[in-house]
């Protein structure tokens, strides 16, 4: 303790101009945009290196895991190749469902990614994603894996990002029940990391246990058709003009390996028109 004491009053100065500076470092990150922004950006791109790191090893216990996805994937993609086969013969070349087609398949991209870190014992959950291909992902994109949705990327610093997790509270995108198309708003209760609620479903909707939930496609994060969970529960409000429903995730939050991360090349397009219409408003 003594030794304590009289370092502290060796270097009181020294000690004293490292707090000043801390001091003066924090006002100046918090009073000027530009300086919060490179010091946010800087953050992730050294907590990024620290939690790759860390996921190398925990990625090498979990290649059987791994494995076992991709396979499960690709037999949905050759499945997906097949039903493209089967529309082509079917269909002539220069039909307007077959156009369609093509158009939707160029609106999106997918980004392949590694996820370094999750998180997802919080209210408010963040996973840290490391991209592993030339395009750079930016803010406002979905990520999904082979099972289902996962967040929205929230900010970048390449080849890193860290991800608005399903599970956080402020997360919300649209969904809808598959087999009548029935709409709702999906978000987190901060309860079960297995469960996540859709409201304001119309009590119209025949609503089912076990039934399909996907995304809508009506917000510029996801395609149609993403799938979700399933129904594992459904109650109606005091009105009895709206469902609640919990739904029980395909991913599996707490284990999560590799992701998508979905570029809208429409995006653009439509943040345009979004803005243009709250400045009439």
């Amino acid at each position: 303790m003594q030794q304590i004491i009289s370092f502290l009053i060796r270097n009181k100065h020294s000690l004293l101009f490292l707090f000043l500076l801390a001091i003066s470092l924090s006002l100046t990150i918090q009073s000027h945009s530009f300086h919060r922004s490179k010091f946010i950006s800087s953050a992730n791109f050294l907590s990024g290196g620290i939690y790759e790191s860390a996921s190398g090893i925990g990625d090498y216990f979990k290649l059987k895991t791994y494995n076992k996805q991709l396979l499960e994937e690709n037999a949905r993609l050759r499945s997906y190749i097949q039903q493209t086969k089967d529309i082509d013969q079917a269909l002539p070349i220069d039909s307007a469902f077959a156009k369609a087609i093509t158009t939707d398949s160029l609106t999106f991209e997918f980004i392949p990614a590694r996820v370094i870190d999750n998180n997802y014992s919080r209210v408010n959950n963040y996973i840290t994603i490391k991209n592993s291909d030339t395009i750079r992902i930016t803010a406002d994109m979905g990520v999904i894996t082979s099972k289902g949705i996962v967040g929205i990327t929230d900010r970048t610093n390449h080849p890193y990002g860290t991800v608005l997790s399903i599970l956080n509270s402020n997360f919300q995108t649209s969904a809808k029940l598959k087999r009548s198309n029935h709409t709702g708003t999906l978000s987190w209760d901060s309860v079960d990391p297995n469960i996540i609620l859709l409201s304001d479903v119309q009590q119209q909707a025949q609503v089912t246990k076990g039934d399909t939930i996907e995304t809508s496609g009506e917000s510029a994060y996801f395609p149609k058709g993403i799938p979700i969970g399933t129904i594992a529960d459904f109650t109606l409000d005091a009105s009895g003009n709206f469902y609640t429903i919990k739904v029980r995730l395909f991913n599996d939050m707490t284990n999560l390996g590799h992701v998508y991360v979905i570029k809208n090349n429409d995006r653009p397009i439509i943040k345009a028109l979004e803005s243009l219409q709250e400045h009439e408003e």
